[in-house]
């Protein structure tokens, strides 16, 4: 009896240590809740990409902006343009604009003389500016742009631009060519004045210089200041700066001195021109005068209605304009038209009216005018 009890101990012992031996769990199984096997998020930090991607893509139409005028080194080889290059004087230089319509800017004086080396091919896909046997000159500011046009007017885009200040080096002429030997500076209270004394060789020192008293011009980099691809620049202008001045430039040889330029102080009240209207007579003739005084460097055009305009009554109009001094150092432009009527008789009296305009506007002033 004894010996059954003992059998069915061990038996009972080993159905709990079998489990064990199989690899099964011991403990009893549960049932398992909703989503138990489910991937459990980490607290984990992850940078955002969205910033990483607008930074891309700023920089993307940065690129693109650029890329879209470049220089041509060898067929099928194009360089990137950087903000300024510089060229020794005397090389010929291609450049390629992408797009089917592009317009051009470069230094004016090209047009002025309309120099042959100068030549612009617009092809399908791209426009080619083809500048041979570079001066010192030609140094400036080349850019270009796509057109967008709508039957016949265009209007520029200005996410396809791209743009270049190139130095044409020369250690002979070390200025910027001009075509005059004395220049006039206007200096206005209101707005900076730039002595365009600009040089060929980024590197090289410049420094300005007043004719009379003798002195070298201080610059404090602030309300005057050097740029090379402007000149000097005068933030502030008063009539303390008014007179005739020079610069003068130093590049691994001895200086060279600039043309002269002549300062001169405006002030004028901006706005339409102030203009006044005036009748004298000659023997049998009439002369309507019309007056206006403004800024030096604005120009004004004038307009007449008159009696017999309409029949066609034949009338000599001529326009000038010249400056003075007004006052200590200030300086302004008086600007006329003069309308003559030879052999006037009773027809020709009535109301005599002058228009004059400039960028600011228009103003009229008129005059009546009889037989005595």
């Amino acid at each position: 009896m004894r010996l059954w009890v003992l059998l069915g101990v061990l038996l009972l012992l080993l159905q709990g240590a079998l489990p064990h031996v199989i690899g099964q769990p011991a403990k009893s199984k549960r049932p398992k809740e909703p989503g138990e096997n489910k991937i459990r998020p980490v607290n984990k930090k992850v940078k955002p990409k969205n910033a990483k991607m607008k930074e891309r893509e700023s920089v993307d139409s940065s690129l693109k902006s650029q890329s879209i005028l470049t220089q041509v080194m060898d067929k099928g080889h194009f360089q990137k343009l950087a903000a300024t290059i510089s060229l020794a004087a005397g090389q010929s230089i291609e450049l390629r604009c992408k797009g089917s319509n592009v317009t051009w800017s470069y230094p004016s004086y090209l047009d002025t003389f309309k120099d042959s080396r100068l030549s612009i091919k617009q092809l399908d896909r791209h426009s080619l500016l083809i500048l041979a046997n570079s001066t010192a000159a030609d140094t400036g500011e080349y850019s270009c742009w796509l057109q967008l046009c709508n039957g016949n007017k265009c209007r520029k885009d200005e996410t396809k631009t791209g743009s270049t200040y190139i130095f044409f080096t020369d250690k002979e002429e070390l200025f910027v060519p001009t075509p005059s030997y004395f220049e006039i500076v206007y200096l206005n209270p209101d707005k900076p004045a730039v002595i365009p004394c600009r040089v060929t060789t980024p590197s090289a020192k410049v420094t300005l210089h007043r004719e009379f008293p003798a002195e070298e011009i201080e610059t404090d980099g602030t309300d005057i200041f050097y740029d090379a691809k402007k000149g000097f620049v005068f933030q502030h202008p008063t009539s303390d700066h008014k007179g005739i001045v020079y610069c003068k430039a130093e590049s691994q040889g001895a200086p060279q001195i600039s043309i002269k330029y002549h300062l001169l102080y405006v002030e004028v009240p901006k706005g339409p021109p102030s203009t006044t209207i005036a009748v004298s007579s000659g023997g049998a003739g009439v002369r309507v005068v019309c007056t206006v005084l403004g800024e030096p460097d604005v120009d004004v055009s004038f307009r007449w209605q008159y009696p017999g305009q309409e029949s066609g009554r034949p009338v000599i109009i001529q326009n000038f304009w010249r400056l003075i001094n007004r006052g200590i150092g200030h300086t302004t432009r008086i600007s006329k038209s003069v309308l003559l009527v030879e052999d006037f008789e009773d027809t020709d009296g009535g109301n005599y009216v002058c228009i004059a305009q400039n960028l600011q506007g228009e103003t009229t002033v008129a005059t009546k005018v009889e037989l005595k």
